[in-house]
């Protein structure tokens, strides 16, 4: 999915009432008593209970109403400064997002012209509002969960007034301002998130935080939300879920995403081809992930699929952008399916078959809908992604990991690779095939890679895995090879995110040299090595296309695929890119296209402008990740 931050487990109640506005039910988990810590030298006095308290009668908001929205927006933690992965601040979430945090987060919209822009939309900068209503200054309301309580009551209650003109007593007629509260300006995911907040002042809810907190909402029944005064916020609507864009064979159903988590569009009418589908996991729970998508500032996901039943919730409409690869040009042209369930934990265990089998179902529909290939390099892990600059590299992300049985889904997809295991000869291509259960191989976990909290120190691991090692000479001695940008010193490790000493199966590169067991392929502009006896890691590959040099200097690699900027016409900003600094393809060294050429261009939400460049790019397999050429600049084959 996303950054890789521990989500916090949420209650019954918030997992009920997500899957509840999906139309999916939830299953109880058994009832566990809460254990009643006292958070170090806190007093009762100075609490964050008696804070919450406190902001609730100083701007006549109602405590169960106050309490609910922030348990469905932090469940009461206070991240201490932190900012969560869609930008928000402390308990109540204020949100100060940045056209930085765009630039490197999942809209990966770094060069854009219109970056400023796409970080102006109101629902990102409620801190900044709530700042204006306390007089508070904005670095307190980052820091201090005080000030940021205070300013989230003052918020909501400048939202009721501006809907029932005042702060009535009863919780019930502040259904409008919970739903304002969410950010959202679509009607389904704002009454969903206003729905999920009265269902928890109806039922009550308790946790205990990081920070050992104990705070508790007890039940309120018999509040009648007024649901009606939705109309009052003059909310955008969006299809019901008889709309979802789904294989009618599977359960789906349709709650919208954040709007500032992606883009409206008309793809592929308006001639932005979709022709790539990538494939996350959450690093949270489903309905946390669903919940996360509905923050603004954040990323979305065009679907999201249950690891215990298949079920699937579409959050973005395919004709629009979804901000979930890092990479604008990315999700320019692609689809993004987020897959419960967690890189580095289990060894696999959360990639339940009913899930694989879902998710091909639904990859083989809208492949046939939209003309994708159904192969490798058409549907790719977000650890294929190509970071767009240079500096982002390092950061991307390397979902959905190691125990993504990709030989079995793309059999599931009826599209295996085909031939015997083998290697051909210098300069022919093959396929990565390890196969899975069989290639066992052993990686370090540590505490920041399992978000699951099981993995308490740093520990090696020999499990199934998808990819085999990458080595700088023909020897299980030999050094790990290191990604230039993410090891300087080019030795890489067997941690389990580090994702350049690796390639996976179904990637495809080109025989630079055979020795003994051993097979060299050309990897990220140099000579790597990994054990192949008899090829039995492998598979020939045939009907590709082959790019090298079309001259003796070395050729310039890309992140993204923006047309020159004398291409734009009057009036638009053009966006920008420049060579990935760490790579470049050396003459003499060949590399498997993904695709035939394709054109740059870029596109301007606004007016719904798509710009289109004369120069065309091709996507090459250049290491574990996937980069861009001109084709100007090489001879293919």
């Amino acid at each position: 999915m996303h950054e890789r931050n521990p989500h916090r487990r949420l209650s019954l109640t918030l997992a009920a009432g997500v899957l509840a506005a999906a139309g999916i039910a939830a299953v109880p988990p058994p009832v566990e008593a809460t254990a009643h810590r006292t958070a170090g030298h806190r007093t009762a006095a100075d609490s964050r209970q008696h804070i919450f308290e406190q902001a609730a009668a100083e701007y006549d908001v109602p405590l169960p109403v106050l309490l609910a929205v922030a348990y469905h927006e932090s469940a009461w933690d206070a991240h201490a400064g932190e900012r969560s992965t869609s930008g928000g601040y402390g308990p109540m979430h204020l949100t100060d997002v940045t056209a930085k945090m765009l630039a490197a987060g999942d809209a990966g919209a770094v060069g854009r012209a219109d970056l400023a822009k796409m970080a102006s939309a109101p629902p990102l900068h409620t801190l900044q509002a709530a700042a204006g209503l306390t007089g508070l200054p904005a670095k307190r309301l980052r820091t201090e969960e005080g000030a940021n309580i205070r300013a989230g009551a003052a918020l909501l209650a400048s939202y009721a007034k501006s809907t029932v003109g005042g702060t009535p007593k009863d919780p019930g007629k502040w259904y409008a301002a919970v739903a304002r509260y969410s950010g959202s300006t679509e009607q389904r995911a704002a009454s969903a998130f206003a729905d999920r907040v009265f269902d928890t002042i109806e039922n009550g809810a308790q946790e205990t935080t990081r920070d050992g907190q104990h705070i508790s909402l007890p039940p309120t029944p018999g509040v009648r939300p007024a649901t009606r005064q939705l109309s009052a916020l003059h909310l955008k609507t969006t299809a019901a879920a008889d709309g979802t864009e789904c294989p009618a064979t599977i359960n789906c159903a349709f709650l919208p995403a954040a709007p500032a988590n992606g883009q409206v569009s008309n793809r592929p009418a308006n001639g932005i081809r979709i022709d790539t589908i990538v494939i996350h996991d959450t690093e949270s729970s489903y309905d946390a992930a669903l919940n996360t998508f509905q923050k603004p500032g954040g990323g979305s996901a065009h679907y999201v699929i249950r690891s215990s039943d298949g079920a699937v919730t579409q959050m973005v409409p395919t004709k629009d952008i979804s901000f979930q690869a890092g990479n604008y040009s990315t999700n320019l042209h692609s689809l993004g399916i987020e897959h419960e369930g967690y890189a580095a934990a289990g060894g696999g265990t959360w990639y339940t078959q009913t899930q694989y089998e879902t998710s091909a179902e639904l990859v083989r529909y809208l492949a046939e809908r939209f003309g994708i290939p159904l192969d490798r390099q058409h549907i790719i892990g977000h650890d294929n992604v190509p970071g767009p600059k240079s500096a982002l590299i390092s950061g991307m992300h390397w979902d959905p990991g190691p125990s993504w049985d990709w030989e079995r889904f793309m059999r599931l997809l009826h599209a295996p690779a085909s031939g015997r295991h083998g290697v051909g000869p210098v300069g022919s291509a093959l396929t990565i095939t390890p196969g899975y259960d069989r290639n066992q191989q052993t990686v370090q976990v540590c505490p920041s890679d399992d978000p699951t909290g099981a993995t308490p120190e740093c520990t090696e691991r020999t499990q199934p895995s998808n990819f085999v090692y990458l080595r700088t000479a023909p020897s299980a001695t030999a050094p790990l090879f290191g990604d230039q940008a993410v090891h300087p010193d080019g030795v890489g490790t067997d941690r389990i995110n580090d994702w350049g000493s690796t390639v996976a199966a179904g990637q495809q590169f080109v025989v630079a040299d055979r020795q003994d067991d051993w097979t060299a392929i050309w990897y990220s502009g140099t000579k790597v090595w990994f054990f192949n006896p008899h090829g039995c890691n492998t598979t020939p590959a045939h009907d590709v296309t082959l790019v090298s040099a079309a001259g003796t200097s070395p050729v310039a690699v890309y992140g993204s695929s923006y047309p020159d900027a004398n291409e734009y016409p009057a009036g638009l900003s053009p966006s920008t890119q420049a060579p990935l600094s760490f790579y470049n393809v050396p003459a003499g060294q060949a590399y498997v296209a993904t695709a035939a050429p394709a054109p740059t261009d870029d596109y301007f939400p606004s007016t719904g402008r798509v710009v289109t460049g004369g120069k065309n790019m091709y996507t090459i397999q250049y290491n574990h990740r996937t980069a861009l050429v001109y084709a100007s600049d090489v001879t293919a084959q």
